[in-house]
């Protein structure tokens, strides 16, 4: 499999401020980008989310996996995961996700959206886990999807669409300085997988 040869060079930086957000573009073919989907869609371990909050376990329609290089145990919404070891296809993907961006990574969070009306609340990806101020990409495969930034302090946002076979990568300050989401529509029908490649430093 080859990568795409239409990367925006250089990419595209989505925030205005304190952070970077920055955006390749489409780096995997139409046929690389459906292979990826199929197999992750279909082979990856996947179990619905959960989340404690106001001391109630609440389990979501979105699905969730955990994989990385080590057995790491990643906290979130007051729930640990253990990480299970990489598949050959997910080796492939951070590889050529580390060629594009120039970062590495050691671990790989997915989710699974089955339609429009699954989505993720503003957050921002600061566990005590992860490096400070490294680099997120997220790879996106699937339904296009908007994908949105809040400003903590002066509450601009900005929305982006992220497109079937793209790369965002995430880097700096930008967890510190601003919130992300992905919000639900109930025009969209098709799924959407994405992968959020991280780096752990906290065993």
């Amino acid at each position: 499999m080859t990568l795409f040869s239409q990367l925006l060079d250089p990419p595209i930086n989505l925030l205005p401020q304190d952070g970077e957000a920055n955006y390749h573009g489409v780096v995997f073919s139409a046929e690389d980008a459906d292979y990826f989907l199929d197999y992750l869609t279909n082979h990856i371990a996947w179990k619905n989310d959960a989340a404690i909050i106001f001391n109630k376990k609440i389990t979501t329609k979105r699905k969730v996996a955990w994989y990385a290089s080590q057995a790491f145990d990643y906290t979130y919404s007051r729930i640990t995961r253990s990480a299970l070891p990489w598949t050959p296809e997910l080796l492939d993907l951070k590889h050529k996700v580390e060629a594009i961006s120039g970062e590495t990574f050691n671990s790989c969070l997915l989710n699974l959206y089955h339609s429009g009306n699954e989505g993720m609340a503003w957050h921002s990806d600061s566990e005590r886990q992860l490096l400070h101020n490294g680099a997120i990409a997220s790879v996106s495969l699937g339904a296009e999807r908007q994908f949105m930034f809040k400003h903590k302090n002066t509450k601009a946002t900005r929305t982006s669409v992220l497109q079937h076979g793209s790369l965002l990568v995430m880097k700096g300050v930008t967890q510190t300085h601003w919130l992300h989401r992905l919000p639900t529509s109930k025009k969209i029908h098709l799924p959407r997988v994405n992968l959020t490649f991280r780096t752990i430093t906290q065993p």
